[in-house]
């Protein structure tokens, strides 16, 4: 029932942000924001998260997983409360950076949570789970942004009730404390030795933080550079998420069975392979469409995987400064995503691809540097 229940919450919250995005993305859109100032407004969310990480492992420890939980819960539920009875620009920046800290130290326990107390040869099969949980809500999220066209407030309400519902549901699970830390270590030295030990695995949730975010942003302007319509986008792009949604689980059990590094080799070559093709069939529509959804398939997963592997290497004392440093890492990578694929595509469209394909290149050659390390020692 634990895991039911941590799972459910994520899937709320991915319906919040899937919600969240393209309504303000509009809302801003038809008050005259430029599309340039809409997307530095979205980045907001990611700004809270880095914001906030530093301040929440000692709370974790002391107080447990429920309270913050709930008080990250709170944070959104606030939020998304106050974004139709105060339409401003600079009040909306302030709530969507609120809602960035808020889902962050919803996600960060929730995910410490499900990675302490998962058995090994379970945790890949149920951190998949978690990120299926969240890519369903984020995909349903626009069906309810519909709900402007009755009422431009129904979505935050709906939304905020949906919040209500999960954060009631913690009350039936007891609170659990992770493993504490050694009182004389310091915050740095903590994130300094998860990174020793796992910085391999941290830089999966950074490279799908920079794909998802690329993908998802500068796509679009590449299609558009190739004389694509807005339809035939539309119908392209939610492909991409869709194979990661379709592929989650399977690649999860096949790092429990195979183990986490040929499972996560294996995905990042197939994904290079994939867009690679894209690059090469990209003037069909069909081509492209079946490339980026074999494309999400196996990179869809890059961050369940990454924190699972992270497990598998960490301390479990090391467990709480892994997962901040994972969301963190995440958050820098959407940033950083749009700015340099788009630059890319100022370069030359084509660009798009091989700049993506790079990026998916880099963990690999991280992954056998640290094998070689091993064999060394």
């Amino acid at each position: 029932m634990r895991f039911a229940i941590l799972t459910g919450i994520v899937a709320i919250s991915g319906l919040s942000q899937g919600m969240l995005l393209p309504l303000l993305a509009m809302l801003l859109d038809e008050s005259g924001v430029s599309s340039t100032v809409n997307g530095a407004h979205a980045a907001a969310l990611y700004i809270g998260v880095l914001a906030i990480s530093p301040f929440l492992e000692r709370p974790l420890s002391k107080y447990g997983y429920k309270p913050m939980m709930i008080l990250g819960g709170f944070i959104v539920i606030c939020s998304l409360i106050l974004f139709p009875l105060f339409p401003s620009f600079f009040f909306w920046l302030l709530l969507r950076f609120s809602i960035g800290m808020g889902d962050h130290m919803l996600h960060f326990a929730t995910q410490t949570w499900i990675t302490d107390f998962s058995p090994p040869a379970e945790r890949g099969r149920r951190l998949s789970l978690y990120g299926l949980a969240f890519g369903l809500g984020f995909t349903a999220g626009p069906l309810l942004a519909s709900l402007a066209s009755i009422d431009e407030a129904l979505p935050f309400y709906s939304a905020a009730f949906l919040s209500f519902v999960g954060l009631v549901s913690i009350f039936w699970v007891p609170n659990e404390k992770p493993k504490p830390f050694e009182r004389s270590s310091s915050a740095a030295g903590r994130w300094i030795g998860a990174w020793k030990y796992s910085w391999p695995a941290l830089l999966l949730p950074l490279t799908y933080g920079f794909l998802e975010a690329a993908v998802h942003s500068v796509f679009p302007l590449y299609a558009l550079h190739k004389q694509m319509s807005a339809e035939q986008i539309s119908l392209i792009l939610p492909l991409f998420s869709f194979g990661g949604i379709v592929f989650q689980l399977p690649l999860g059990a096949l790092g429990d069975r195979f183990g986490r590094r040929i499972a996560i080799t294996g995905a990042l070559l197939a994904g290079i392979s994939c867009f690679l093709g894209a690059l090469a069939v990209s003037p069909s529509t069909v081509g492209l469409a079946a490339c980026l959804f074999a494309a999400g398939m196996f990179t869809g997963s890059l961050f369940s995987l990454g924190i699972a592997y992270m497990t598998d290497l960490l301390p479990k004392a090391l467990l709480p400064a892994g997962n901040l440093l994972s969301g963190m890492l995440y958050s820098l990578g959407s940033i950083i995503g749009p700015p340099l694929a788009g630059s890319a595509v100022d370069a030359t469209a084509d660009a798009f691809f091989l700049a993506v394909s790079a990026v998916l290149l880099i963990p690999i050659v991280c992954l056998a540097r640290r094998r070689e390390q091993e064999k060394a020692a």
